[in-house]
């Protein structure tokens, strides 16, 4: 059977959806939906979720006077919420906090003690509580984390277990990488990887001793898993708790964002090794969005969120902007200015305006047409989309919308009539249908909508789909 699984991280429940978080989500929803057409729903499975435990959660439960769960029930639902707002279609949604998962975790633990990859010592060193995360000191930038320069770290000395990482990236990751046992995309993220373990590996700590809101180790139940490795381990727990989901594993693409590259790229696979699991097959690291030439923070107030998105330019119209923002792999600059010129430009002058166009024609015409059922994925449409390249995939769909365009304005079909008139309408009809067929994965509700209009034998004229801003 062919199948497909594709995850998203499972976000932090210390903040709400963002443009990022969004972006990552949105395109793992594009892939599930473009397979599902492919190979049939029920061989589909598409995974997100959220992250709910570690010393930061705890924290930000104290300031709200709520005990750590209580604080991930008030923002899960946020997720929920943004992923629905967006058309995001995902077929399970796993918490963290799910006790199915936690035993599963924790069996994968006692497994990788057992193995004797697991020792006890001591860590001392830098530590960033935002990132929940030691950094080497060669990391900090001006004795801070990178990710989070407004805040300090914190020096931490205290008994640990530690993960043999060191040896098995050494013996069993690395060869994995140079031989493209799984691939690491784009390849520049491939590269970085390859030139950190070049620089030298160390053992991972996998334990707090300081941290209660946790899964605690099975065999000394006064620590609790470090929350990085436990996270990973949702991938793999969701297939084995959820019923008929076990043929899922291997996941066929893990996606994130580039700064948690590491963890899923070494960290996760060397867990897997270490534990005789079958490993992920295409692990994809994104970009990072600036606005405006500014990074994105809550401080400066220029983050973006979903619904301002979709107040603005309709669901569909945010989905396609986001995606086709930058090439899916490298950073990109967003501003809502190019967003909205963008907007006419594709959407309320483009695909709109043809649509627009064609219906009014077909109805005033009052002929009848064959649809026929031949609808299709153009092939480099889909080789684009198989290969991550949403914005490469939407150029040809809108190299389709202008050749139509342009075609229409040299032949003036408002000036034809019978079956001269008949024969242009037919054809755009069926080019439209094409189109619209190719972009269900893009703009899920804007494709049915076309597909339903040109359904025949009779077309109606139809409100503009996208009103100009």
């Amino acid at each position: 059977m062919k199948k497909y699984y594709v995850t998203t991280p499972i976000y932090y429940v210390n903040d709400a959806p963002h443009i990022g978080s969004t972006y990552t989500t949105l395109a793992a929803d594009i892939i599930a939906r473009y397979y599902r057409e492919k190979l049939g729903k029920d061989n589909v499975f598409f995974l997100t979720g959220t992250d709910e435990h570690g010393q930061k959660i705890a924290e930000s439960a104290k300031k709200n006077n709520q005990t750590p769960i209580e604080f991930a029930d008030s923002i899960v639902p946020k997720f929920k919420e943004a992923w629905k707002l967006l058309n995001i279609n995902y077929d399970y949604f796993i918490r963290t906090t799910d006790p199915r998962h936690e035993k599963i975790a924790s069996d994968l633990l006692q497994k990788l003690h057992d193995k004797g990859y697991i020792y006890p010592g001591t860590y001392e060193g830098p530590y960033c509580v935002g990132c929940e995360r030691y950094y080497k000191e060669s990391e900090l930038l001006n004795n801070r984390c990178p990710l989070h320069p407004d805040k300090d770290v914190s020096y931490q000395k205290e008994r640990n277990y530690f993960f043999k990482l060191k040896e098995v990236v050494e013996n069993e990751v690395l060869p994995k990488i140079k031989n493209s046992d799984y691939k690491i995309l784009p390849e520049i993220r491939k590269n970085e990887v390859l030139a950190r373990i070049e620089q030298g590996v160390e053992d991972i700590s996998i334990s707090r001793e300081g941290v209660t809101w946790g899964i605690p180790l099975p065999w000394d139940k006064n620590q609790t898993c470090y929350v990085w490795v436990e996270a990973l381990m949702n991938y793999y727990s969701a297939t084995r708790f959820l019923e008929n989901k076990e043929i899922f594993w291997p996941a066929d693409l893990h996606l994130m964002a580039k700064d948690i590259l590491w963890f899923h790229a070494v960290i996760w696979e060397a867990i897997l090794i270490a534990a005789e699991i079958e490993l992920p097959k295409t692990i994809f690291a994104h970009g990072f969005f600036t606005r405006d030439g500014q990074k994105m923070s809550k401080s400066l107030g220029n983050v973006i969120t979903p619904q301002e998105l979709v107040d603005k330019y309709g669901v569909d119209g945010s989905r396609y902007l986001l995606i086709s923002a930058v090439a899916f792999g490298t950073d990109g600059d967003i501003s809502l200015e190019a967003f909205d010129q963008k907007y006419n430009a594709d959407l309320a002058n483009g695909l709109g305006n043809l649509v627009s166009r064609v219906t009014k024609l077909a109805e005033k015409s009052d002929f009848e047409f064959e649809i026929g059922n031949k609808n299709h994925f153009d092939k480099n449409v889909a080789k684009h989309i198989e290969n991550y390249r949403f914005d490469e995939a939407l150029k040809l769909i809108w190299q389709k919308i202008s050749d139509l365009d342009k075609k229409t304005n040299e032949i003036e079909p408002w000036k034809l009539e019978g079956k001269d008139l008949r024969s242009f309408l037919q054809e755009s009809i069926l080019t439209i249908r094409h189109i619209a067929y190719n972009l269900q994965s893009f703009m899920p509700q804007t494709a049915e909508k076309i597909l339903d209009d040109f359904k025949g034998p009779k077309i109606k004229s139809v409100e503009p789909l996208f009103p100009r801003i």
